[in-house]
């Protein structure tokens, strides 16, 4: 190894672990941004991993943050942006996927905020049911922007209005995160604790 090059490997180490310069990151052959930039907003990778139904691949999740967090409530009490990126390793129908969020959904809402948060839940299974199906490779992000709200996106395309409850979005957020989580593996990796 040259001089230059012995040099340019020390400096791209000094940046990764000061992180400025983060390694890619790739799960289950899906490459995953670190950071990303989100409405002005700088944010880490947290964790990803993938969701399995019975031992197929459905989908890979990442949740990225302004500041790591390794607990639930350091999720839902961060105050800045996040995102949660879901990218599909299967083909699925939409509505099977919608109804499988929303049945996450309602088994980890508090039960004290549910009234709330029917609005914003009829609005999220609006969007699944109008793209019909996901394809392997296809993607979709649930953000949450401070001062505008939850705003999904599919394939880079914002869905409908804003949902402006904190409440919805730590709700969604739960759907990985809560008590009753998709998948608890999942939970631990994108909480930063499992490989």
């Amino acid at each position: 190894m040259t001089l230059t090059n012995r040099c340019l490997a020390g400096l791209a180490a000094l940046l990764m672990s000061s992180g400025l310069l983060a390694a890619p990151v790739e799960v289950s052959g899906i490459k995953l941004a670190d950071p990303v930039e989100l409405a002005g907003s700088r944010l880490l990778l947290n964790g990803a991993g993938i969701r399995y139904k019975a031992v197929f691949k459905v989908y890979v999740a990442a949740l990225y943050l302004e500041n790591k967090a390794t607990t639930p409530e350091e999720v839902f009490a961060a105050p800045g942006a996040r995102r949660i990126s879901i990218t599909m390793l299967r083909e699925i129908d939409s509505n099977e996927l919608g109804k499988s969020f929303t049945k996450a959904f309602e088994e980890n809402a508090p039960k004290n905020e549910m009234s709330k948060l029917i609005p914003g839940l009829l609005k999220m299974s609006q969007v699944f049911s109008d793209q019909k199906k996901m394809l392997a490779g296809e993607s979709f992000t649930i953000d949450w922007i401070p001062g505008t709200g939850t705003v999904i996106s599919v394939k880079g395309k914002p869905q409908g209005e804003p949902i402006k409850e904190v409440e919805f979005y730590n709700a969604m957020l739960r759907i990985w995160l809560g008590t009753r989580p998709a998948e608890w593996k999942l939970k631990e990796e994108l909480l930063g604790k499992a490989a």
